[in-house]
C-alpha cells in the first residue's frame, strides 16, 4: 500500500482525516510542551505514562495519515534513520574558536584592549560583558526557518561542518519549534553545544560496562561520539542535551525588531524553549566579570555538566561587530580557563610511544585515579629534557593534572628528595618497535625513529590517513584499520583503496553489511576527495589542515607542490623556513614519491578547484554584505564578489562598503542606512561586476 491509498476519498473519510489533522496539531503542541517543562526547566506536570499515552496516539495517528507528518513531529525525536555517512555543509557565517585568558591580568588587558579599540563608544558599552560557564562538549549550530528546525551542524573546521540533522532531532531538549506565537525570525542559525550532564555520563558507561563494550574517557566524547553516530536511534537512547549560547547568521522579516544586546538574545533563546548555561549573567564592570570567575570556580563541581572556565562577550551586539574577528578568533570574546585539575598517584613504570612522525614520546603509567571525575590511568611526560627537568621516576608518587582538563600530564614527584627512589629513566638510544637508531633532530627536544617503515610510524601513519583531520574516511573506524594492518594486509595508505568485500567478511565481526559499506566508504573518498585533504591526510610534518588549504589554494596539485622551491613555499602566509624544509623533505624521500605514484594509479589524484582570477574592479578590497532574496542562490553572487577582489563580511557594520539588497532585505537594510552604507541592488551590483553573469 501506497501513501496515496491512505488519503481519504469521500466526504465521511475527509471530515474524519481533517478531525485527525487538528488533533494531531494538539498533540505536538502538548507534547513539546511537556518535553519543555520535563527536560528544560525540570518541572513535569504530567505523569510519564500519560506523557507515552499522549505519544502513542499521535504516532497513532501519523501512521494512519503519513500526509499529517510534519517536520517538527515529536515522533522524529526515536530516531531509526541509518545514514550511509555524514555529509559536510558550509556554515553561512564561520565558526570561530576562542583565545584564552589564564589570570585576571590577562583578562583585564584584554578587556581594556576590546575598550582602547571602541573609543567612540560609552563605558557602559565597552564594561558590560555577558558571562557564562565554558561548557566541554561538542559546538553544534541549529538553524531555524520561520520557528521550525531544518538543519544541524557541528562545527567542523569553522567553515564546513558535518550534517547532524536527524541526531539533533532526538536530543530532547532542542526545540524542534520554536515556543511562542511568534514572529520568528525568517532564519536563526543558534549556536551552543551538545553535552552529556555527569549523571547521564555515568550511567551509560555502567550501561556500555554491563555490555561488554567500550566505556567513554569523559562526557564530552561520549556526546562527540554519539551525535556522530550514523544510526540515529543509538542517538536517541543517549541523553544528549543542547546549551544555547550565541548566534550565526539572523535574518529578520521588514519592521520586525531584532536584538541589540547578548542578553537580549539569551533572554529570546529561553522564550523560545531553550535551555540556555546555568548560572550565565550580565557583568556590568570587568571586575565583576572577574568575581564571576571566582564565584564559578568555587562551584563548577556543583554544576551537573563539566566545565572548564568562563566565557566572556562583549554584551552589546553593535559593539561585537564593530571590533570583529583576528583570523582565529573574535575581538569581542574570549575564555577564562579553570587551573588544572590536580591529584596524587604512583607511577607504576615509563613507557614509549611512538608516534606517526616517528617521535619517541614517555608516556607514565599510572594507578589508575581520578582527577576531576575523569580515570586517569597514562600521563604523557613530554621528552628526555622535560623527565630530567622534573626528576620524575619509576615508583614516585606524584601529582598529575589534566592540562586544559583534557590531557593529563604529569606535574612532578611529591618527595623528590626522598631515599630509596628508583634511578633515574634512562632514555632509549633506539626504536623500542623496529630497534632502528633514534635520532634527535638540530633544535629539536624529541628523539625521532627515522625508519619510514616501521611497524609504529606506518600504524599511526594510515590511521591518520584515513582520520578526521586525514582524508576523513566516514565510517571507518581506526581500530578496523588497526586490524588490517595486524594482519598484513594493509602495508601504506594506498592498499585500503584495493580492498574487497569478500576479503574483509573473513574477519570476526566483520559482515557483509559492513565490508560493503567499508568498501563504499573509500570508494566515495577515491572520487570525492579534495586537494587539501588530500595534502593533510600524507602526514607531512607541520603540514596541519590549515597550512594543507594553504597549498592546495595555491598549487594545481601534487606534481606543482612537488616542484616548488623553498623559497616559492616561503611566499605563502603562514610557510617559514621549518615547514618549508619539511615539505621539501617529504617530496625527496623515494618511499613517499613510490606511495604518490600508487594514488596516482588508483586515481586518487585531486587537482585545485578551478577559478577566476581576481580582475581590477570596483570592489578590489571592498567589504560587502548581502541579504534578502536575489534572482539566483546569494552564494553565486558571492562567488563573483570574490573574484572581482571584493571581502564578504558577515554584518552591517561602518567598515562595510556595500550592502547589496534583494526582496524582503530585513533589518540589515534599516542598520545600514542609519550607518551610511551604501546600498546596491542587484543591477547596480553586476554593473561593478562589468556586466558578469
Amino acid at each position: 500500500m501506497n501513501q496515496h491509498s491512505l488519503l481519504p476519498t469521500n466526504t465521511e473519510e475527509i471530515k474524519t482525516a481533517r478531525r485527525a489533522g487538528h488533533r494531531a496539531a494538539e498533540l505536538r503542541r502538548a507534547i513539546e510542551r511537556h518535553n519543555h517543562l520535563y527536560h528544560t526547566l525540570d518541572a513535569p506536570e504530567i505523569t510519564d505514562e500519560a506523557y507515552d499515552a499522549l505519544f502513542r496516539e499521535l504516532e497513532d495517528i501519523e501512521q494512519h495519515y503519513p500526509q499529517l507528518r510534519t517536520p517538527d513531529s515529536p515522533t522524529l525525536r526515536t530516531g531509526g534513520a541509518v545514514l550511509p555517512s555524514l555529509e559536510t555543509r558550509a556554515h553561512s557565517v564561520r565558526m570561530y574558536g576562542l583565545d584564552n585568558v589564564f589570570s585576571a591580568a590577562e583578562w583585564n588587558a584584554f578587556a581594556q584592549r576590546a575598550a582602547r579599540q571602541l573609543p567612540e563608544a560609552a563605558p557602559d558599552i565597552t564594561g558590560a560583558w555577558w558571562a557564562d560557564p565554558k561548557l566541554d562538549g561538542l559546538a553544534v549550530e541549529i538553524t531555524y526557518e520561520n520557528g521550525v528546525m531544518t538543519q544541524a551542524l557541528t562545527r567542523g573546521d569553522g567553515s564546513v561542518g558535518e550534517v547532524v540533522t536527524e541526531a539533533v532531532r532526538t536530543v530532547r531538549n532542542a526545540p524542534l519549534r520554536l515556543l511562542g506565537e511568534g514572529p520568528f525570525p525568517v532564519r536563526l542559525e543558534v549556536r551552543g553545544e551538545i553535552l552529556m550532564f555527569r549523571k547521564e555520563f555515568e550511567a551509560l558507561n555502567r550501561r556500555q560496562q554491563a555490555l561488554g563494550q567500550k566505556t567513554f574517557a569523559n562526557p564530552r566524547n561520549a556526546a562527540a561520539g554519539s551525535l556522530r553516530q550514523l544510526d540515529t536511534s543509538v542517538t536517541a537512547s543517549r541523553k544528549l542535551r543542547f546549551l544555547a549560547y550565541s548566534a550565526g547568521l539572523v535574518e529578520f522579516a521588514p519592521g520586525q525588531p531584532r536584538w541589540h544586546t547578548h542578553s537580549e538574545l539569551m533572554a529570546a533563546y529561553q522564550a523560545y524553549g531553550f535551555q540556555t548555561p546555568v548560572d550565565g549573567r550580565l557583568c556590568l564592570s570587568p571586575a565583576e566579570a572577574e568575581q564571576y570567575y571566582r564565584e564559578l570556580e568555587a562551584r563548577r563541581d556543583e554544576l551537573p555538566f563539566e566545565i572548564d572556565g568562563v566565557v566572556y562577550k562583549l554584551n552589546d551586539l553593535d559593539a561585537q561587530e564593530a571590533l570583529g574577528h583576528t583570523a582565529r578568533a573574535p575581538r569581542f570574546a574570549v575564555a577564562w580557563k579553570f587551573a588544572a585539575r590536580q591529584a596524587r598517584t604512583t607511577i607504576r613504570r615509563i613507557s614509549i610511544q611512538v608516534g606517526r612522525t616517528g617521535v619517541l614520546t614517555p608516556v607514565a603509567e599510572l594507578e589508575p585515579v581520578s582527577v576531576g571525575g575523569v580515570m586517569v590511568s597514562r600521563a604523557t611526560l613530554h621528552n628526555e629534557e622535560e623527565i630530567h627537568r622534573r626528576d620524575v621516576r619509576e615508583g614516585d608518587t606524584v601529582i598529575i593534572q589534566r592540562a586544559g582538563d583534557v590531557i593529563p600530564e604529569v606535574v612532578g614527584p611529591v618527595s623528590p628528595a626522598s631515599p630509596g627512589r628508583a634511578e633515574p629513566f634512562a632514555f632509549p638510544r633506539s626504536c623500542p618497535v623496529c630497534g632502528s637508531p633514534a635520532a634527535r633532530l638540530e633544535g629539536e627536544a624529541a628523539w625521532r625513529c627515522l625508519n619510514l617503515s616501521c611497524p609504529a610510524v606506518s600504524m599511526r601513519s594510515i590511521v591518520h590517513f584515513v582520520s578526521k583531520a586525514g582524508l576523513d574516511v566516514q565510517g571507518v573506524g581506526a581500530r578496523w584499520v588497526e586490524k588490517l594492518i595486524e594482519a598484513g594486509r594493509v602495508k601504506t595508505p594506498a592498499d585500503l583503496f584495493t580492498l574487497r568485500e569478500e576479503e574483509l567478511v573473513g574477519f570476526e565481526r566483520m559482515g557483509e553489511v559492513l565490508a560493503a559499506k567499508f568498501v563504499q566508504a573509500f570508494d566515495t573518498a577515491l572520487h570525492s576527495a579534495g586537494l587539501a585533504r588530500f595534502i593533510a591526510a600524507l602526514g607531512i610534518r607541520q603540514v596541519g589542515e590549515q597550512t594543507a588549504r594553504t597549498l592546495a589554494g595555491h598549487f594545481a596539485d601534487m606534481d606543482a607542490l612537488e616542484a616548488a622551491t623553498a623559497d616559492e613555499l616561503m611566499e605563502l602566509p603562514d610557510i617559514g623556513p621549518e615547514v618549508a624544509a619539511s615539505i621539501r623533505a617529504f617530496f625527496a624521500n623515494a618511499a613517499n614519491r613510490e606511495l604518490l605514484e600508487r594514488f596516482r594509479a588508483l586515481g586518487l589524484w585531486p587537482r585545485r578547484e578551478a577559478r577566476a582570477e581576481p580582475r581590477q574592479t570596483p570592489l578590489n578590497g571592498k567589504r560587502m554584505l548581502f541579504t534578502g532574496s536575489l534572482s539566483r542562490p546569494r552564494e553565486e553572487f558571492q562567488r563573483l564578489a570574490e573574484s572581482a577582489g571584493a571581502v564578504i563580511v558577515s554584518g552591517v557594520s561602518r567598515k562595510l562598503d556595500y550592502l547589496v539588497v534583494g526582496d524582503n532585505p530585513g533589518s540589515k537594510l534599516d542598520k545600514a542606512r542609519e550607518l551610511g552604507v551604501a546600498i546596491l541592488d542587484e543591477a547596480s551590483l553586476k554593473r561593478l561586476l562589468g556586466g558578469s553573469e
